[in-house]
Parts: structure tokens; sequence; C-alpha cells
């Protein structure tokens, strides 16, 4: 397997699509199950590239620093929407509408880094640069919050809230 962080973040997203796809075509019955993936995936997801990829680029590429900033705010959204997620029970009346919102502003957040950030980041680091933190995303993903109520998943969304 790659060790490209765009290749990574790319098979990410892949991952993240079909949880969506699967919560889409879920009965009633496994909506929940589902959406506890799709909690785990993107809190780990963003975990690493808040983590790692953006530091860094934010670092290498000066020039992406807008991107990156509203990157940070849209995992901010993420991170929120998850942790409002993890507390409701599928029972609840906003279960459903509040899934559909994370998805459609993740799906948004997707389109961007793929259609337009990532080849910007590509063109401006080499191979060698996109693998070395392509590495280091692997070692992040290793020690990553599972779940959005995780003390440092937590402490992500509490940041966001109070700066």
């Amino acid at each position: 397997m790659s060790t490209d962080a765009i290749v990574l973040l790319k098979e990410d997203h892949k991952q993240i699509r079909r949880l969506f796809r699967a919560f889409h075509n879920a009965d009633k019955a496994t909506r929940a199950e589902t959406v506890n993936q799709i909690l785990e995936a993107l809190t780990v997801h963003t975990y690493i590239e808040n983590e790692v990829m953006y530091p860094e680029v934010r670092r290498l590429v000066p020039d992406l620093e807008g991107d990156i900033l509203e990157s940070f705010e849209e995992h901010h959204v993420a991170d929120l929407l998850c942790a409002e997620l993890a507390g409701l029970s599928p029972d609840d009346e906003r279960f459903d509408a509040k899934t559909t919102v994370l998805i459609e502003s993740v799906t948004h957040h997707i389109e961007d880094e793929e259609n337009d950030w990532f080849p910007k980041v590509r063109e401006a680091l080499g191979r060698k640069e996109l693998q070395e933190i392509g590495v280091r995303l692997t070692e992040a993903r290793d020690k990553a919050p599972r779940r959005p109520e995780t003390p440092s998943a937590l402490k992500t969304v509490a940041d966001a809230v109070l700066s």
C-alpha cells in the first residue's frame, strides 16, 4: 500500500463515501450501526488531517493557508455534528436530519479537497515529502480517537467552541 499522504486520505474518503451510501440505503434497524461507523471514520480522519496533514502543508506551502483555515473550519462543523450525533438516540426525531446535514457538509469538504486542494498540494510537494507525511498520517491513525466522545476528540470540539 502507498504511503503517499494524498493516496491515503483519498482511501479514507472512499470508505467514508461508502458509509454515506450505506446510511442512505439502510433500514431503520441498521442506521444506528452505520452512523456509529461514520462517526468512527470521521473522528479518525479529521484527527489525522488536523494533527498531521494540515500543519505540514501550512508549513511547507504557505500559499494554501486560506484553504487550510477553511478546512479546519469544515472539520470544526463535522466534529460538532459528530459529537451531537453520538449523544442522540436513533429514535430521536433529529437523528436522520442531523446525519444528513453531516453527510452533505463532509461531502462538500471531500469534493473541495480532491478537486482543488489535493492537486495544489501534489504540485507543490514532491513525492518524497508526501510519502513522509503519509508515514506520519499512518502513525497518527494508530493513536487517533475512535469516538467523538473520547477525551482527545472532545478537546478538539471544546477548542473549536471556545476559540
